[in-house]
Formats: C-alpha cells, structure tokens, sequence
C-alpha cells in the first residue's frame, strides 16, 4: 500500500499544474495517467512521418503565455523554450485578400486600414484598453469565482477610460461587436474568427469574450509554440515536478475514488490503492467523476440531477499532413502566419456555427489551421511542413448539410472510417479552394476524430475538447452545473482541477491551479506554524 499527501488523476496541463504546485508546498505529490505518455492535449509525435513532429491536440498556447501561474512555474529553466510564427494569425477570404494579426499592432492596424480606413484607429483604442486593464483581467477570468483577489485590482482598473467598456464589448454576441466596432471585413473576421474557437454562437451574448480575449493576447503574447512540439511544454512540467520529489506513474488508470465518513481517503487502480493524507485533485471530466470515479451512493441526489443537464461542447475532427512543400497559399502574406482561420464571411461563419448547433455536419466548415513548420521549423524537413487543420461536428448528428452537393460524400455520425475520409476530403476541398496545388504536396495523412481523440485522451468524450459547453448557462457558477464555480466537491478533499471546472477549457492551467490552492487552503498550509 501506498501513501501520499495528495494523488492527482491525470496529467493534462491542469493536473501536471496542481502537481506542481502541492509540492511546491512540500506534498508528497503522486501523479497517475491512464496513457503511456504524459500530458492529456498538450503532446506530439512523429507517428504521421518520419522526420516531422505533429502536435497531436492543441498546438497554440496564447493563454499559456498570458496565464500567470503557468509563467510563474518558470518552466524555461526546466527546458522550455516559446518560438513564435513570423506572424500571429491570418485569415483568408475566397478573393485571395487576408487578414493578418501581425506581432507589432502599428502594422495590424496599418493593415487593417488598408482594408478599411479607421478600422486602424479601432484596434489601436482596443489594445490601449487592454494595454491598462488586460493583466488584471486575465487574473480575474483565471481565478475561482467570486475572483476577489483579480476582481478587486480589475475593479480599480475598469474605472479608467474605456474599463467599462470593454467588459461590456465581452458580453455582447460577438456578431454584434464586430460589426459596432469595425467596418471592413478583416478585422471583423480576426475577432469573429477568434470567438469560433468557443461553442458559443456568433449572435448569443458573451461569444465576444473568447474573441477579444484570443485576439488582444495574441497582439500583446502572441500565438507561441513550445520548440520542437506541444510535448515539450508537459515534458517541462515533468521534470520540474520530479526535480522536486513528485511521482509520475504512465499506463496507471485510477478505477475509482474511497470515500470514507464523507471525505476522500484513497485512490485505486487495479494494482494497488493509495492512501491519502490530504487531498485528490482530478484532472477528469465532470461525468468522469462525478458517477465514474467517485460513486452516485457517496454523493447529494441534487448533484445526480444536475448533473443529467451537463452539455459537453462539440466534436472534434483534427487531419494532420506531412507536405513535401510549403501551402500554396493564394495571396499569401509575405509574413507566414502560424495560425490561418478559413470562412468565407461572417454570414459563414455562423451558418457554419449554426448548422452545427443544429446538429448538421457542416457543408463549408469553418477551419483552424496550424502550420508548424512556420511557427518552429524544427519540426519538418527544410523546405517542407507540418500542418494540420480542424474544425467542429455535432455530438449527435441528425443530418449532413452537404450531403446534397455535388461532390460532396454523405456523412452519418458514426465516425467511422468511411465517415471520417469523407470529412477529411471536405476538409482537404476547403483548403485547395484557398491554395490551389495544396493536395499535390501531401505525402503522408492522419485522420482524428471523435473516438480517436477520446481514446488518446479520455476527458475528450466524443471527440470535445472544452470539457463542456462555453455557454454562459455553464460558465461561472454554473460549471460543471449550478452552484458550483469552485473547485471544491461534495465529497471532502476532493477536488474538480480539469477543463470541466471553473474556468473552463485552454490551456492556461488556471483550473489544476485552482483546485491545488484550494486544497492548500482546507489544509491550512499556508499558516506556516501548521506545517
């Protein structure tokens, strides 16, 4: 038998973060992933070709760069090292024109006016707005909610010039905003384009906050990537971990939670079970641990019932290239963006949102694009690169709004492999449309989607990579359900730390963080005559 101040369940971001954290405080700190390999959405391979690393999940970390309890990890000195593209973010339109988020904002701004005289002017107020309330903003978003120590240096600061305002543009339908603020479509789409990275639809109240978030965070951080693969970013978390006496323990899956007299004693797996003196944090979903680990007999009949309303966000369908050259882009900026989004307008990009609310698969999907070789030319072959898109399906597919267009294979929902190579033609179709020779230069393919996703990660349930919903009525004190909004359980010394908790999904670590503070605080660690 083992005992341990704490276990963690999972070693996503947020698990590695609480990990980190309790031992800081001098925990005996136990780790346990179900996978072979660290690190839940934030890792890479070279499973597609040799001589090229993909990312496997997520790629960009803005939110990792802006987040303060990732920088105050310092993991540079544990081997990370950001590289940044030659610019943030582009967005193509069919015509050949882009927007392009450049890394100096006069020449985001000069462009923008370009495309639209005084859109320049617009962006330029956004940022100097968020130059003076965007640190404590973020510290505010990142915190368990009520946020009172963020909240009350946000508060001082939202009473200067356009303070109010700006918390008001974040709860509007992002539509709206975009369309008060500018008047071309270029910079409308690099904020509409942002706050589609979200579930929430362009015209519901509140999708603004994900688009100026990504937005104004990739004007002042960036869109960063850890050099030589997602992978790097958790292997830096590891060794600082185990540097300071925290266990890692791969190919280990927790079956399930002791709960004894109303408090959590002990983790099983199905070789051993580990005693607990303080505390366990899961990095599992809310479903995954609520009725999974722990069971419905130890916890409230409300809880049961609340948790019956729990919405996860959508699916997820992610194809992955090798490419003997780099994307022919039409019009191509002469600074390579590292992200480049795909929508034709804004009336795309809701339609595109909407249908799949609706629960049709896309016929025009709206595409993420990450080319990596751009961003960290380590990762490929000189000359070549490394690119992946995805984009969004239904949970639940009740139809296929392409499936009447010439050309175009009917898609069901099964997700299997006839299923997910003719989303991956839809997909490859949107890009040769915007860089036409695109297909000639694939020589290797890897196609993810919902049961792949979640069979490499478990907390990705059908393919949706948020944890839940973004929408306001679970965000807050409403995530994972009503009353919650901290990370706290109904069962002692247990405590929600993944992307189904406060604040919800990204990278940025603020919800592993938040769970080992708060088992800090229950343990009184911070009273030092305690320890």
């Amino acid at each position: 038998m083992t005992t341990t101040d704490a276990v963690v369940i999972g070693s996503g971001p947020n698990g590695l973060v609480a990990a980190n954290l309790l031992v800081d405080a001098g925990w005996s700190v136990v780790v346990l992933e179900e996978q072979e390999t660290p690190g839940g959405a934030v890792r890479s391979d070279g499973s597609v070709a040799p001589g090229f690393v993909h990312d496997t999940f997520s790629s960009f970390y803005p939110l990792a760069a802006g987040s303060p309890t990732i920088r105050d990890l310092r993991l540079e000195e544990h081997g990370l090292e950001w590289v940044q593209a030659p610019s943030v973010l582009g967005h193509s339109f069919p015509d050949g024109r882009w927007g392009v988020l450049h890394r100096d904002r006069a020449v985001t701004a000069a462009a923008l006016d370009e495309h639209a005289p005084g859109d320049g002017d617009s962006w330029l107020a956004l940022c100097e707005t968020w130059d003076r309330v965007g640190d404590d903003l973020i510290r505010c978003l990142l915190s368990p909610f009520p946020p009172l120590r963020g909240g009350a240096g946000f508060g001082r600061r939202v009473l200067r010039p356009g303070g109010f305002e700006l918390v008001r543009e974040m709860l509007m339908p992002a539509r709206s905003l975009t369309e008060r603020l500018f008047r071309g479509d270029a910079a409308r789409m690099l904020v509409a384009g942002n706050a589609a990275h979200a579930d929430i639809g362009l015209e519901a109240p509140g999708s603004a906050a994900m688009g100026l978030l990504l937005a104004l965070l990739g004007q002042t951080v960036g869109f960063p990537v850890p050099r030589g693969g997602a992978g790097e970013l958790t292997a830096a978390m590891v060794r600082r971990l185990q540097s300071r006496g925290g266990e890692l323990c791969l190919g280990e899956r927790a079956e399930g939670v002791r709960v004894d007299g109303g408090r959590a004693v002990a983790v099983r797996t199905a070789s051993r079970e580990l005693t607990v003196r303080r505390a366990v944090i899961a990095d599992v979903s809310a479903p995954g641990l609520y009725g999974g680990l722990v069971s419905w007999d130890d916890l409230p009949t409300r809880l049961r019932h609340r948790m019956g309303r729990f919405e996860w966000d959508p699916s997820t369908v992610k194809v992955d290239w090798a490419l003997d050259g780099t994307v022919p882009w039409t019009g191509a900026p002469d600074a390579s963006p590292g992200t480049v989004h795909i929508a034709d307008s804004l009336d795309a990009l809701s339609l595109s949102g909407g249908q799949v609310a609706a629960g049709l698969v896309p016929e025009q999907p709206f595409l993420l694009v990450g080319q990596m070789g751009v961003a960290d030319p380590t990762r490929v072959p000189e000359g070549h690169e490394a690119l992946w898109a995805y984009t969004h399906v239904p949970q639940q597919v009740r139809g296929d709004a392409g499936a009447d267009r010439a050309g175009l294979r009917k898609i069901r929902g099964t997700w299997d492999a006839s299923d997910l190579e003719a989303m991956a033609e839809r997909i490859e179709q949107r890009i040769e449309s915007r860089a036409p020779g695109f297909r000639d230069r694939i020589t290797a393919r890897r196609v993810l989607g919902p049961r792949e996703l979640e069979s490499r990660d478990g907390n990705l349930v059908g393919g949706a990579i948020n944890g839940g919903t973004a929408g306001l009525h679970q965000q807050l004190v409403f995530r994972p359900v009503a009353g919650s909004g901290r990370p706290e359980t109904p069962v002692k010394a247990l405590y929600l730390g993944s992307a189904s908790a406060h604040p919800g999904g990204g990278v940025h670590g603020a919800c592993g963080a938040n769970a080992a503070r708060a088992a800090l605080w229950h343990n009184k660690i911070q009273l030092p005559w305690r320890r």
